[in-house]
């Protein structure tokens, strides 16, 4: 039979009863009597461990969480020590580190995230071994080192690799291969040709969707390329050719860059992009192609086409692009020809057409019904009839900049049917008047750099609408503006009437106006009642006119409360100019 021994001083005093009362004896003993009134709480109970240390962060780094450790921007010569092997996250951007030590990197086996951005390493100083003991590793950014060639091996963990801007020349199998998990892949900014590239670089990663390889030196696109990918970026290359097949596993991309190579009708077959069915992006702008590519895939919405050799546009090429949204054929060799009529009717879902910088002579015809902006400038159009924009009625923005357009060739029909106009730019051209029949809806009417030397209110008519008109570069006069022709564009806030020949402020501005333009005329003088019309009226340009130092009337800006900006830099003499006082900011309402 066990005899169990009754609890000191009472039967029923519980175990830590007995480790306090014994406390209390041994404290009295030694002559340290217990404060009256202190709780029991003031004293560790026995058994207890102690207060775990703080933990260790490297000097003048920091560690906002016990797993991450931030030592970004701090000119660090050499790798850190202290570093707790605790941490999964651990930055070193932004220093001049030359080289890892293999033995402080590869204690740190719970890592992460490793950022060595923008430091000096070289694959010297980043001994093949190094990344061998980090089994956890996720994500790695070197990007803007000195690395000459790739890590031979990457851990099998890795999701993220980033050796971007270096001047990597090889990358090895065990590099990207064999990595399940790996997403992303950024190696632009490099030195790596098609030799430095294994056929097997990514044998074992079929989960890759994005891999970067622009700014190097490929001359053709790399074979075995991941099937998974959905962006691969290739612009700035070398390349003059894509291997027939090169592109038929990727059948989940769905943006490919390939602008500024050296591709030539030659590089390419009408199999290239066959088998893309989900792609969306294609940019081959920069190249020296002369005809649309042949077998483009249905599921294009962007076809960027700008800075080739294209003397002509085949229609059967684009029949079956209905979904394409976006068609930029800006600065090729496209003629009189260069787009036969109803070449672009096919493109259904057409909402942007570019054309800026070609030879046309006029307009294409047929265009596609729903087309929302036509970007036309700096072609040789001549003429616009009543019918040319008759088949876009949903046209937002026409953009006709620097072509070849007198007043006696725009048809006064021509722009009657957009009714969804809110951008005619028409500057540049050789008008001498305003055009007639303007929509009604307009938002924005550039005519700077024609030969207006009158401005008559019927064209302006109905605009009620404008906020923006910009008349620079003419050659209009006071006296040639024809009385009421701003009375109608009661939303008009900015107006350009600079460099004309002005002689004074022209009256009866737009109440609505706030910004005003007057510099480089003749404006000699500045009466008190020039802007009785405009209160609202912010910013003043009267530079480079005839001012002297008491041209303006004192009373000129006295009914301006808002406005805050008056230029007369450029004028024979420095001009005396009282801005009125500020307007008093309304005060908040206050909440309930």
């Amino acid at each position: 039979m066990v005899t169990r021994c009754p609890a000191w001083g009472h039967p029923d005093l519980s175990l830590n009863s007995q480790r306090r009362s014994l406390l209390l004896l041994l404290l009295l003993l030694l002559g340290h009597p217990p404060a009256l009134g202190t709780e029991d709480a003031s004293f560790p109970h026995l058994g207890e461990s102690a207060q775990p240390p703080p933990r260790a962060c490297p000097p003048r780094c920091s560690c906002p969480r016990a797993d991450t450790v931030d030592c970004d921007g701090l000119d660090l010569q050499v790798f850190p020590d202290n570093i707790t092997t605790a941490a999964q996250h651990l930055s070193l951007q932004n220093n001049q580190l030359q080289e890892l030590p293999y033995n402080e990197l590869s204690r740190l086996r719970a890592l992460r995230t490793l950022n060595l951005h923008n430091n000096l390493i070289s694959s010297e100083g980043l001994p093949d071994e190094a990344f061998e003991s980090l089994t956890q590793l996720q994500h790695i950014y070197v990007a803007h080192n000195k690395l000459s060639v790739a890590p031979q091996f990457l851990p099998r963990s890795l999701r993220v690799a980033d050796l971007a801007a270096n001047e990597v020349t090889e990358i090895f199998p065990l590099t990207f291969g064999e990595k399940p998990a790996l997403r992303s892949v950024y190696l632009h900014n490099n030195q790596l040709s098609n030799a430095g590239l294994p056929p097997d670089a990514f044998r074992g990663s079929e989960a890759v969707t994005t891999l970067s390889l622009s700014s190097n030196r490929l001359s053709y696109m790399p074979p075995s390329l991941p099937p998974s990918l959905e962006r691969l970026h290739l612009q700035n290359n070398l390349i003059s050719k894509v291997p027939r097949g090169a592109l038929s596993r990727q059948t989940h991309l769905r943006e490919l860059h390939l602008q500024h190579n050296q591709l030539k009708d030659s590089g390419l077959d009408a199999t290239t992009f066959s088998k893309l069915r989900r792609l969306e992006y294609l940019d081959l702008s920069h190249n020296q192609l002369a005809t649309v590519p042949a077998g483009l895939p249905r599921a294009l919405a962007v076809l960027h086409l700008g800075r080739n050799c294209i003397r002509w546009v085949e229609a059967a090429r684009l029949r079956g692009l209905r979904g394409l949204r976006y068609l930029l054929l800006q600065h090729n060799q496209l003629g009189a020809a260069g787009l036969p009529a109803r070449a672009l009717r096919p493109l259904r879902g057409l909402h942007t057409l570019h054309l800026y910088g070609n030879g046309l002579h006029r307009v294409p015809q047929a265009l596609p019904r729903r087309l929302r902006a036509l970007v036309l400038p700096h072609n040789h159009v001549t003429a616009l009839g009543a019918r040319d924009l008759a088949a876009t009625p949903g046209l937002a923005e026409l953009n006709l900049a620097y072509n070849r357009l007198a007043s006696a060739r725009v048809h006064r029909r021509a722009f009657r049917r957009l009714r969804a106009l809110r951008s005619l730019d028409l500057a540049g051209n050789q008008l001498t008047r305003l055009p007639s029949g303007l929509p009604a809806g307009l938002h924005t009417l550039r005519l700077q750099r024609n030969q207006l030397r009158a401005l008559e209110p019927e064209p302006l008519a109905g605009l009620d609408q404008l906020q923006e008109l910009s008349l620079a570069h003419n050659r209009l006069r006071v006296g040639d503006i024809g009385p009421g022709t701003w009375h109608e564009l009661q939303a008009l806030q900015v107006l350009d009437l600079s460099h004309n020949e002005l002689s004074f402020v022209p009256p009866d501005l737009p109440e609505a106006l706030e910004e005003l333009h007057l510099q480089g005329n003749r404006i000699s003088h500045v009466g008190p009642e020039a802007f009785l019309s405009t209160p609202r009226l912010r910013a003043l340009f009267l530079r480079a006119n005839r001012l002297h130092m008491t041209s303006i009337a004192p009373e000129a800006f006295l009914g301006l409360p808002h406005l805050h900006i008056v230029d007369t830099t450029g004028n024979p003499e420095p001009v005396l100019v009282r801005l009125p006082p500020r307007a008093p900011r309304q005060p908040r309402a206050e909440g309930p």
